[in-house]
């Protein structure tokens, strides 16, 4: 690394306004797209975007093209088989967030895999059950199929058992959820997860987790508590669990205190010795082994009372049409869902992909999982989305692409189909206590909190509010709350930005906040003001406060003040009671003439200031004659830093021309540098120029505008009292200056700045 005291540099080259660099340099004018020529390209169909089309549609072209059988295959089996057996007890334990019959949850991980397996981007994420999204749809579904009371007026559920009513509900909203990704994914919208920031996801997610843990409590402590929907629903749940607690069934409390013990001790041993460990110890598989067995053994069921899984059909249930009514009442809840399980997939298989180095998707994941909902909704699957947990057993055994997941779909349809019988005996509460165990990597985000309010303020804000909102009002409303404050800090940010005075640091052309150094001065009589962001409609105001606030004085009220003494003056001169002398103008009485409010007309006072008719200049700095007061402009010079300015609107354009005429009619020369040569093209075709303001108040930098000002405003003195000994103005401009002692800088040092 470079040390900045042993190296310097020096650049000789003219002062640039913008329009002398255009001059010099010839400026190349790109042809810019009409929305025709885009829709003509769009619809353009040759071989290479044929080709290219079809490897984008199906990615399992791409990779199977690079697949390595002696390298991969045996990882992806591995992976495959453990990924498989998680996938299964997983996919039975989420169908119980969704309140719906337990081998969904399996048909979750076999058929939306399958599709996702041709046309998915990322070769590691294990595509099923999301337990976040199987509440959300677990909501819908106790809102239209109660526990108790009569469900909703729905045609297609003539003839139908409640769970039958549930599974039509939960395959509809999955359907629906589908329509909307493949939808966002043919409108090549997959931008719209940037709008879901890492600290609003961690907050819903973290809230999602105290419902999961809240909805499992009824399975841990054997209670028959009624599912609730809505605003307040987990005050509702709670104040059930605990007022049937006297209920509590022994047998599933302990057995569920046992599974969670185990399995996170076990699990703290995997992520301890995960470098020594060949695969992680398959422990929730090993704990229900060991469930199923100790239930068989002691019929929980009969002799304990104990809720088991029950019955699950050796064959796959025949495929359906999802109902239109369905969508009706489901469609405002369906949306939310497909964002939510698509942005939490994306972000997992980003994770993966920086981390495996390959490229994925974003719109092609839309199309992949719309795709996957589509027809796992036509054969009542569970909505899939993918799991963390999941995702990082394949990746961490050693998967290497998708034939992993197809693996696992495979291994789901074998004890589907085979040994589905041996999960009868499972006890509900071993899969409250399987949920419960993985939510611990989302409850666990809540130790970002003291970080966020610490490092930045307005994030924990979005955190806090997102997460209490989803808490109490639930995921749908909570989500709506958590991007209204996320849009609130943005418009927050963008409208309030912290405007600053830059100041030169002493023998450089570097400018910095005059607040920030001790070594750093300011040249009288001119300011130079930086604008941090974009200027639109809700910030004009703002920058135009904060800008009077920067020079200390407002220009229109000078202007009107200025017009009204000038008018003053001439009135008074023409009455006689002003006379020329070799000393200036001088009152023949002691007292003005008082002009009254009415005679002047405000859009007159705003107009520059009418100098005709006056037999001398008017030095507005010095004192007036006949005690008429003006408020002294103490600049000359405004320079505005655009440099971090990316785009002007209209209103803001207007606002900003309006400012500008304003310095300029009481004579402050006002410079703008660092613009974007597209603002500048803008400000063109928005007619922004006339004889007041002039393309040549742009420069390329502050420090061309400010030897600019010191060639039309030789400077005697800066603030600070810092003498300038010599300045030329001969083929450049080079200023040398001496610091005075009270600023510690030697004399064989003299800082030095040449163009």
């Amino acid at each position: 690394m470079l040390r900045s005291s042993s190296q310097k540099y020096v650049v000789t080259r003219p002062l640039y306004s913008e329009d002398a660099f255009e001059d010099e340099h010839t400026k190349v004018y790109r042809k810019h797209k009409t929305l025709l020529d885009h829709v003509k390209q769009y619809f353009t169909c040759n071989s290479k975007r044929a080709k290219d089309a079809a490897l984008s549609l199906l990615p399992i072209i791409g990779w199977m093209k690079i697949y390595s059988i002696k390298e991969w295959l045996l990882n992806d089996i591995v992976s495959g088989i453990s990924t498989g057996l998680v996938a299964v007890l997983q996919g039975l334990a989420y169908s119980l967030l969704a309140s719906i019959s337990p081998w969904y949850g399996l048909y979750a991980a076999f058929f939306p895999v399958l599709t996702y397996f041709l046309l998915g981007t990322s070769r590691h994420i294990s595509v099923g059950a999301f337990p976040v999204l199987s509440l959300m749809v677990g909501a819908v579904v106790t809102r239209l199929v109660p526990d108790e009371g009569p469900p909703a007026n729905i045609t297609g559920f003539e003839g139908l058992t409640k769970d039958e009513q549930r599974a039509l509900v939960s395959a509809s909203l999955t359907f629906l959820i589908g329509l909307f990704q493949l939808g966002m994914g043919l409108l090549q919208v997959g931008f719209i997860v940037m709008y879901l920031s890492d600290t609003l996801i961690s907050g819903f997610t973290t809230a999602a987790a105290v419902h999961i843990l809240v909805s499992q409590l009824k399975f841990i402590f054997g209670l028959n508590v009624p599912g609730f929907s809505g605003p307040l629903s987990i005050i509702h749940t709670l104040e059930s669990v605990f007022g049937q607690i006297t209920s509590t069934n022994i047998h599933d409390l302990v057995t569920s205190i046992v599974v969670m013990v185990v399995v996170l001790f076990v699990k703290e041993l995997n992520d301890r010795f995960r470098s020594k460990l060949p695969v992680p110890i398959p422990i929730e598989v090993i704990m229900t082994i060991i469930a199923c067995g100790v239930s068989y053994a002691f019929n929980f069921r009969d002799n304990h009372a104990v809720e088991v899984v029950g019955k699950i059909p050796n064959s796959f249930e025949p495929p359906m049409a999802p109902d239109l009514q369905v969508f009706q009442m489901t469609v405002v809840d369906a949306f939310p869902m497909a964002i939510v399980g698509f942005a939490i997939a994306f972000a997992v298989a980003k994770v993966y992909s920086v981390k495996h180095d390959y490229l994925i998707d974003g719109n092609q994941e839309l199309i992949a999982f719309g795709t996957s909902n589509i027809f796992g909704g036509a054969c009542k699957s569970l909505v899939a989305s993918t799991a963390l947990s999941r995702s990082a057993v394949q990746e961490s055994t050693g998967g290497k692409t998708q034939i992993a997941g197809f693996l696992s779909a495979i291994i789901v349809l074998v004890i589907t189909l085979g040994i589905g019988f041996l999960l009868e005996p499972l006890p509900k509460s071993v899969l409250g206590a399987v949920v419960i165990v993985n939510l611990k990597g989302m409850l666990i985000q809540v130790v970002e909190v003291p970080y966020l309010w610490k490092k930045d303020r307005p994030d924990c804000i979005v955190w806090v509010g997102t997460c209490v909102a989803s808490i109490i009002l639930g995921l749908d409303l909570g989500l709506a709350v958590g991007l209204g404050l996320e849009l609130l800090t943005v418009v927050f940010r963008a409208q309030f930005p912290r405007c600053c005075v830059l100041a030169n640091v002493i023998g450089t052309d570097i400018y910095r906040d005059r607040k920030d150094y001790i070594s750093i001065f300011e040249s009288e009589g001119v300011k130079i003001f930086r604008i941090p962001s974009p200027i639109f409609f809700a910030n004009i105001d703002f920058f135009r406060g904060k800008l009077i606030n920067a020079v200390g004085f407002n220009p229109l009220r000078i202007l009107r003040k200025r017009n009204k003494a000038v008018r003053k003056i001439k009135k008074l001169i023409k009455k006689g009671e002003l006379t020329l002398t070799s000393k200036g103008l001088q009152a023949t009485c002691s007292m003005p003439i008082e002009e009254s409010e009415d005679d002047s007309n405000m859009e007159d006072l705003d107009q520059p200031t009418d100098y005709s008719d006056l037999p001398i200049q008017v030095n507005w700095n010095a004192e007036l004659p006949a005690n008429i007061c003006v408020p002294p402009v103490n600049i000359h010079s405004l320079v505005l830093d655009f440099t971090a300015v990316s785009f002007l609107d209209i209103s803001a354009l207007n606002g900003l021309k309006t400012a500008l005429k304003e310095f300029i009619r009481i004579d402050v020369e006002v410079y703008i540098v660092g613009c974007d040569p597209y603002i500048i093209e803008k400000l063109r075709k928005c007619q922004f120029f006339d004889d007041e303001i002039k393309t040549s108040i742009f420069f390329l930098t502050i420090h061309d505008a400010m030897l600019y000002i010191y060639e039309s405003h030789p400077l005697r003195t800066v603030s600070g009292s810092i003498p300038y000994q010599h300045i030329n103005l001969s083929n450049g401009l080079r200023i040398q200056e001496k610091a005075e002692k009270n600023l510690d800088v030697e004399q064989d040092t003299k800082p030095e700045t040449r163009l």
